[in-house]
């Protein structure tokens, strides 16, 4: 009963500011992946990738002249989407006319991955039994696997944002072999350690496992669902006051304040994309990074996790097995990926071929993606690292 209770009031408001909302959102807000591809001038194909566990993902290719392949990983509950949303300054789309030939991954459970050979996501508790850790053991290793079957090359260049580095580091270390499948990994904002975050982002991590023990005492097992989006999407597109809530009040919060890189009208753009579905296991998994201070495996507990590791903590990723050469830029303003963090990763990363912090000062952990003027201060440096591993 309390469950329906929650739904009528779910509908009751989303109904509540839709009629605030403008009659008209600007065309990217309407259009997906293929649309904003062909809408900036490149066609694009699709292709299903069969995970080893059974997940049905999405892989988007806007085809090159290059021989090297260009794979882009997205970050947390986000989708290939993300990396088309600033039209023309997007990466997607100045990689794909400069004749880079673009892969771009979708990982289980969102938008465009969430399909499965035997499990139903509207119905089977099972579907969303994952985290980050699968993500990058499954979903990224058939990925690329699929990427370089397509194109005959040997190796891809990568680049990851946010959670989507942190999927090449967690299968470097699993899987080593597909170091040799790497040939350089661009990390945007890199996360593994999350120990210098903001203090009010801290205290919000410390109440997740709260929240992750109600959302599977309720039977919710999908973060972000269908009406949750919703809510975000109507509140966070209003004229002014959604821009004020939602950037002023909660992202920079957490990713470093950047006004100057972002507006209302962008955020009528985002929000129709992002955040998307995902699991609740995997906010809880990313949440034990910062609650337990280490890159590990999932912490089921103590007698799970000697039922499912033989030991009674979980262990911890070996970084030092990540061979793949990385190159890695951060800004002093991300306050997510902080600069303490990167340098605690960077210690640990074995083949570390760059760092570049950002020349610009109020750099934050979407800029790296989403900046208004990223084609100034951030896509010459991942030509010139492309430039040369190509």
């Amino acid at each position: 009963m309390r469950f329906c209770g929650l739904s009528v009031s779910v509908v009751l408001c989303c109904q509540l500011v839709s009629a605030l909302l403008p009659e008209n959102s600007p065309e990217d807000a309407t259009l997906f992946f293929e649309g904003l591809a062909s809408k900036y001038g490149h066609p694009a194909r699709k292709y299903d990738v069969i995970t080893k566990d059974g997940y049905i993902l999405t892989l988007h290719n806007l085809p090159g002249r290059s021989r090297v392949p260009v794979l882009l990983m997205h970050g947390f509950h986000a989708t290939s989407d993300a990396w088309l949303l600033r039209g023309n300054i997007s990466l997607a789309i100045v990689l794909a006319n400069a004749g880079h030939d673009v892969w771009v991954a979708n990982s289980r459970g969102n938008r465009y991955s969430r399909r499965h050979q035997h499990l139903d996501p509207d119905r089977d508790p099972a579907f969303w039994n994952y985290s980050f850790h699968e993500m990058g053991l499954y979903d990224l290793s058939a990925t690329i696997d699929k990427v370089l079957e397509k194109t005959g090359a040997e190796k891809l260049n990568a680049i990851g944002h946010s959670q989507g580095t942190m999927l090449f580091f967690a299968l470097g270390s699993t899987r080593p072999e597909y170091n040799a499948k790497i040939n350089i990994l661009i990390a945007l904002g890199p996360v593994c350690f999350l120990n210098h975050i903001p203090p009010t982002f801290s205290a919000i991590i410390k109440l997740v496992p709260t929240w992750g023990k109600i959302m599977y005492e309720q039977n919710i097992y999908e973060a972000f669902n269908k009406p949750t989006r919703g809510i975000i999407r109507q509140l966070c597109t209003l004229p002014v006051v959604g821009y004020q809530l939602c950037f002023e009040g909660v992202i920079f919060t957490i990713v470093g304040r950047d006004s100057k890189e972002y507006s209302p009208e962008f955020a009528e753009v985002l929000f129709p994309h992002f955040p998307t579905s995902g699991s609740v296991k995997n906010i809880l998994h990313l949440a034990q990074l910062h609650n337990r201070a280490t890159f590990a495996q999932y912490d089921y507990g103590f007698l799970k996790n000697i039922a499912v590791y033989g030991a009674s903590i979980p262990p911890e990723y070996d970084l030092s097995k990540v061979a793949m050469p990385v190159a890695i830029i951060v800004g002093d303003n991300d306050k997510l990926s902080t600069l303490k963090d990167v340098s605690t990763l960077r210690s640990k990363l074995p083949n570390v071929v760059d760092y570049v912090v950002s020349p610009y000062k109020q750099f934050n952990h979407l800029d790296d993606i989403w900046g208004a003027h990223m084609d100034v201060y951030l896509n010459p440096y991942i030509f010139k690292i492309l430039e040369q591993y190509s």
